[in-house]
């Protein structure tokens, strides 16, 4: 379970004095206990908790690209070097994410699979995708990619 390993990470962190990857474990520990806050009242015997944390994990490595090019831009390096540290440390909880290929062919098989033949049917293949692959894929590049096929 995801959170049992990061759990372990951020004790492994401790003893080893990593001080980075403590501070992003504890971070991203955070973000989840911020979730399970938010989603109290709601019925758990429904949800996944590995899949709520790839979400989180996604999110918070987006949210560091865009600080990246924030701080690219600004020329502050030393804060873009620092998101590029904590993006490596959070990857490490991730699921192997797809390459351009696979991406195009997932992409085809959804579309395929759904008999989806126009623009409309974006939605729907994107809801299939992010089903079956949530935390695995660039949705980004699958929307253009999807895009592409059906226009």
């Amino acid at each position: 379970m995801l959170r049992d390993d990061l759990t372990a990470s951020m004790k492994d962190a401790m003893r080893a004095k990593e001080k980075r990857k403590l501070s992003t474990v504890r971070l991203i520990l955070a973000a989840i206990k911020e979730k399970d806050i938010e989603m109290r009242g709601t019925d758990a015997s429904d949800r996944d908790d590995d899949a709520i944390i790839t979400d989180i994990l996604s999110k918070m490595v987006k949210q560091r690209n865009d600080s990246i090019k924030a701080y690219e831009e600004g020329g502050r390096c030393e804060l873009a070097e620092r998101e590029k540290e904590e993006i490596i440390i959070i990857q490490e909880f991730l699921p192997k994410q797809m390459t351009d290929d696979e991406i195009v062919a997932a992409a085809e098989a959804v579309v395929t699979e759904l008999g989806a033949e126009g623009l409309k049917d974006i939605g729907r293949c994107m809801g299939a995708l992010k089903g079956k692959y949530a935390g695995q894929m660039d949705f980004a590049k699958a929307s253009v990619t999807i895009k592409g096929m059906l226009s």
